[in-house]
């Protein structure tokens, strides 16, 4: 039986770029290794998510599928964190808040440049799209929220070992930026 940690990330609607990001902390990694276990992750591959200590969700939520997802997590996760510009207020997806997404849907299925056989997909397969992208905390309850698109690998670092030592995370001005 282990004693550490169990830590599981999840990407919804988004670029990946704060998964990359956490990977950035490069040989930090094997620092955190040995005191977490990665339960669910890009690491790991594992699909299915089982309680967990800490939950680390980026990417905002932008239809059925993501939902879902972020809905199972959250009964998952002692605490869980957004994670990134798209996690907290939808970032670049959201853009499409601001166009009906009929018109979205026509500009990229039908009436876009090179389009080829103009249709709306209508597979049941496809998960629903919602009427607009939103932010995690309009779905779930969030515990934490990391800043940054992405958060920098030093983010991740300070966020992880202040909660890994017993402390409430604080992040210092200089780490919280926007690249």
């Amino acid at each position: 039986m282990t004693d550490k940690v169990k830590v599981a990330t999840v990407s919804l609607a988004g670029c990946f770029g704060c998964h990359m990001s956490l990977l950035d902390i490069d040989e930090r990694i094997v620092q955190l290794a040995g005191q977490v276990e990665f339960i669910r992750s890009p690491l790991t591959d594992i699909k299915r998510c089982t309680d967990c200590d800490i939950g680390l969700i980026e990417g905002g939520v932008c239809n059925s599928e993501n939902v879902h997802t972020l809905r199972e997590f959250r009964k998952h996760c002692r605490i869980l964190v957004a994670v990134g510009a798209c996690a907290i207020n939808g970032g670049l997806p959201n853009y499409r808040n601001y166009v009906p997404l009929e018109e979205c849907l026509g500009e990229s299925y039908l009436d876009g440049i090179g389009v080829e056989n103009p249709h709306i997909p209508n597979d049941p397969e496809l998960p629903l799209l919602l009427d607009k992208v939103y932010p995690v905390h309009e779905v779930v309850k969030i515990d934490y929220f990391l800043p940054g698109c992405p958060p920098a690998a030093d983010v991740f670092w300070k966020f992880l070992t202040d909660l890994l030592e017993g402390r409430d995370p604080a992040l210092p001005y200089e780490l919280i930026h926007y690249d």
